[in-house]
């Protein structure tokens, strides 16, 4: 039995989900030969934070949003926040060791570390990242919350998984997460709300 199990029994959560398994076979194929339970729901394409809250439903749990961040030196960043939280990019870089301030990386270099289109940025997507071009990072205020909801490689769709599982996902990835606290202080300069 996964370690998430217990967060998800009763839930809808399976290992080996059939709408996982149709609508990101790779990421599917992973999870379920980890032995890890999720739950997918299908929604029309979404593409801000704003437009997920009016799609998906009442899909009770922790949602995200993610940003893919680079420095000035091209230091990549897949960042990983509660959709509520107002990610300081100003002082991002002191947070996590990036060279100078921080900006948007282009869709091409999302493609082609991540694996996936503007709007589909999500946890999962380190999973396409083997070459570790990558810094994974955590928002902490993620970690007080048993159930959180990602995009599946698409924003067609929205998967629940149990924290404790999702950590070992990346640990079975080989990755070790940045954890950090990502709120701002202010609203200047926050990301709240413009990218999934």
């Amino acid at each position: 039995m996964a370690d998430g199990q217990g967060e998800t029994a009763g839930q809808g959560f399976e290992v080996g989900e059939a709408t996982l398994a149709r609508v990101a076979p790779a990421l599917g194929a992973r999870l379920a030969g980890l032995g890890l339970a999720t739950r997918t729901v299908e929604h029309p394409a979404v593409f801000t934070v704003e437009e997920s809250r009016s799609l998906r439903g009442d899909l009770p749990g922790a949602h995200t949003k993610n940003l893919f961040l680079r420095d000035r030196k091209g230091r990549l960043f897949l960042v990983v926040a509660l959709e509520e939280t107002a990610v300081d990019l100003r002082t991002f870089h002191t947070r996590v060791g990036a060279q100078g301030k921080v900006s948007f990386a282009s869709p091409e270099a999302m493609g082609e570390v991540l694996g996936v289109e503007p709007g589909s940025v999500t946890a999962f997507a380190i999973l396409n990242d083997r070459d570790g071009r990558a810094t994974l990072v955590l928002d902490r205020a993620l970690l007080a919350h048993d159930i959180l909801h990602c995009h599946p490689l698409t924003n067609r769709a929205t998967t629940a998984i149990a924290r404790v599982d999702l950590l070992a996902f990346f640990q079975a990835l080989g990755r070790d997460p940045l954890v950090v606290s990502l709120e701002a202080e202010d609203g200047d300069n926050a990301a709240n709300g413009t990218s999934s």
